[in-house]
C-alpha cells in the first residue's frame, strides 16, 4: 500500500465529507486494510453513471488493498428507501428485487475487481430475525431521533403519510454495518443520515464506529438535476457505444470537469493538465473525446469506443443531420420551450431556457436567440445540442 497521505489524498478526492476525519487518519495509520462497505438496492435492473461515483471511489480504495464489500440490499430493496421521498416509496417484489440483483453483479464487475470484492446479501441476516430480533433494533432509536431526518420531517410537518416500516429502513442500513463490522461506509450525500445511524448502531454493539465518507449526486447531462432515468438525462452504462459517446459530447464544457473528476480514472495532475490545455486554447470537444474514450472503454472495449468517436465525426461535427428521428405534431401558437419539453428535446421548460440562452437549441441548423419565439406553420427540425433531434409539424 502506498503512504498515507496519499492513500488519504485519493480517500478525499470527489468526496462531500468524511466524518470524523481524524478517526480515518487513525485507522489508516494502523497500515492495515480496512473493511469499506457500500449498499446499493436493485430497485431498477440497470445501473448509470451516476450509480458509479460510488463504485469508482470503491474501486480506488480497493486498489490501494483495501477490502470492498459490495453490499446487495435484496432486503431492503423490498421495503423501499424512503430518502428523498415525499410519498411512500412502493416496495419491489421478491422476484423483481433477484433479477435486478443478477444484473447489478455482472454491470459493478466492469469497474470493481470480483476475485478482490465481497458480494453480500443483507437478506442472509435479515431473513434469520425473528419478530422480536426486529423490535429490539427498533428499541435502539426513538421517534424524535427518526424525524430530525429532512425527509421524515419535512412529511411530517405537511401532515403527508410515513408508514412505519420506512423508519425501518435506516435501522436495517444501520445493522448491516454492524453485521459487517465496517470501518467505513460509503454513500451519497443523501444517505449521510443512514450513514450516521451505522455509527450509532456499531457503538451500541460495543464495536468500533465506522467512518462515513459521502459522494456527490452527479448531475445529468443537463447539468442541473441529478442523473435520473425518469428524468431521461442518464448514461446507461448499458447504453450502446454511439448513444454514450453522444450523452456525453452533449454535456456542457463547464460540466466536463465534474464528469472528469467523478469519473474519470486519470489522477487530479493528467485533469489538471487538460484543464490547461482548454485555457490554453485548445478545443473542449478534444478534451470530451478523451473523456468519452475512457469511460466507453471501460464498459464496451476500445475499439468501440474509437469506432463511437468516428461515428460521431462523421455524423456530427461533418454537420450531418440524421435521417430518421422522432416526428411530432403540434397546434399553432405552443411557445418554444413547450415545444422542446414535448418533443422530447430537453427535460423542462427552464432546460430549454437555458439551452436557448446558450445558443444550443436550433431549428433548421439556425440557433434560436429569442425564448418567446413562437414557431410558425410547417414542418422543420428541431435540434438541441449535438445530437437530439426531432421532425416538427406545426399545424
Amino acid at each position: 500500500m502506498i503512504n498515507n497521505n496519499e492513500t488519504l489524498a485519493i480517500f478525499q478526492r470527489g468526496a462531500d465529507e468524511i466524518l470524523p476525519l481524524d478517526e480515518l487518519k487513525k485507522k489508516l495509520a494502523k497500515n492495515i486494510p480496512l473493511r469499506i462497505k457500500a449498499g446499493f438496492d436493485p430497485t431498477a435492473p440497470d445501473l448509470h453513471l451516476g450509480h458509479t461515483v460510488l463504485i469508482n471511489k470503491l474501486k480506488q480504495l480497493q486498489d490501494l488493498g483495501h477490502e470492498i464489500l459490495f453490499l446487495i440490499g435484496d432486503f431492503t430493496g423490498m421495503i423501499g428507501d424512503p430518502t428523498g421521498k415525499s410519498a411512500t416509496r412502493p416496495p419491489l417484489t421478491e422476484a423483481q428485487v433477484k433479477e435486478n440483483s443478477k444484473t447489478y453483479q455482472h454491470q459493478v464487475f466492469k469497474i470493481l475487481d470480483k476475485a478482490k470484492t465481497t458480494v453480500v446479501f443483507n437478506s442472509e441476516w435479515m431473513n434469520k430475525m425473528s419478530a422480536l430480533d426486529m423490535i429490539q433494533l427498533a428499541s435502539q432509536k426513538t421517534m424524535a431521533r427518526m424525524l430530525e431526518r429532512n425527509d421524515f420531517s419535512n412529511r411530517y410537518k405537511a401532515g403527508q403519510d410515513i408508514a412505519i416500516h420506512e423508519f425501518l429502513y435506516p435501522l436495517i442500513q444501520g445493522h448491516d454495518s454492524v453485521e459487517l463490522k465496517a470501518d467505513v461506509e460509503l454513500g451519497g450525500t443523501d444517505q449521510k443520515f443512514n450513514l450516521l445511524m451505522g455509527r450509532d448502531l456499531q457503538k451500541q454493539a460495543g464495536m468500533a464506529p465506522q467512518v462515513i465518507l459521502t459522494m456527490p449526486i452527479l448531475e445529468g447531462l443537463d447539468g442541473v438535476q441529478k442523473m435520473s432515468k425518469s428524468l431521461n438525462n442518464y448514461i446507461g452504462i448499458n447504453d450502446a457505444p454511439d448513444d454514450m459517446f453522444g450523452k456525453i459530447m452533449s454535456i456542457s464544457d463547464e460540466l466536463m470537469w465534474r464528469y472528469f473528476e467523478l469519473l474519470s480514472f486519470k489522477s487530479l495532475a493528467e485533469i489538471a493538465d487538460l484543464k490547461q490545455a482548454v485555457q490554453g486554447g485548445e478545443n473542449p470537444r478534444d478534451v470530451k473525446f478523451i473523456l468519452a474514450d475512457e469511460i466507453i472503454t471501460r464498459f464496451h472495449d476500445n475499439n468501440a469506443a474509437k469506432q463511437a468517436q468516428q461515428n460521431f465525426i462523421n455524423r456530427f461535427a461533418k454537420n450531418k443531420v440524421p435521417d430518421e428521428m422522432p416526428e411530432f405534431s403540434f397546434a399553432h401558437g405552443i411557445k418554444i420551450a413547450n415545444l422542446l419539453k414535448e418533443a422530447g428535446l430537453v427535460s423542462s421548460t427552464s432546460d430549454a431556457f437555458r439551452m436557448i440562452k446558450e445558443g444550443a437549441a436550433k431549428i433548421q441548423g439556425i440557433k434560436i436567440t429569442d425564448r418567446n419565439f413562437e414557431p410558425a406553420l410547417g414542418t422543420e427540425v428541431y435540434q438541441v445540442g449535438k445530437r437530439k433531434f426531432a421532425r416538427v409539424t406545426i399545424e
